[in-house]
């Protein structure tokens, strides 16, 4: 499989999973960064062996636009509450179908984390945009072209 194909075949299984579980912004946020997290630590270390470099687009987040100015951005929340509510079993089915897509597609590293990245990108965003710790468990908004 191409990698474009390999990316699409992604991105369609994650929209498709997240819309028929409705998955809120913070659950998706958690297992994205699970997952980009492994990833870097394994291509760091074959970087590290071979002596390579990575990209810094796929070694840092990429940016996202500074909440309104007029928000709060004082907002604060029990964290330990927030991670008692998510739904774990929500969370391990899409931390699955990441891994399985992968591995099946056979992606590359540096695919595999450009890939999420994009995903962690628009979460951020919406993490970012978030008026109160209630906006965290709406469901994460896909944008039209998503």
């Amino acid at each position: 499989m191409s990698e474009s194909d390999a990316m699409v075949t992604l991105q369609e299984r994650m929209v498709n999973l997240i819309g028929q579980l409705t998955m809120p912004v913070v659950e998706v946020a958690l297992v994205l960064q699970h997952h980009i997290h492994g990833m870097m630590v394994s291509l760091t270390e074959h970087a590290t062996l071979t002596g390579g470099e990575i990209n810094p687009k796929v070694a840092n987040v990429w940016p996202i636009v500074s909440p309104d100015d007029s928000i709060d951005s004082q907002i604060s929340f029990d964290v330990e509450k927030v991670l008692k509510i998510v739904d774990q079993d929500r969370m391990d089915i899409l931390s699955t179908l990441i891994r399985v897509t992968l591995i099946e597609t056979e992606m590359n590293l540096i695919e595999g984390i450009l890939a999420l990245r994009s995903w962690e990108q628009l979460v951020r965003q919406q993490l970012a945009d978030a008026n109160g710790p209630g906006q965290l468990f709406s469901p994460i908004d896909l944008p039209e072209e998503w």
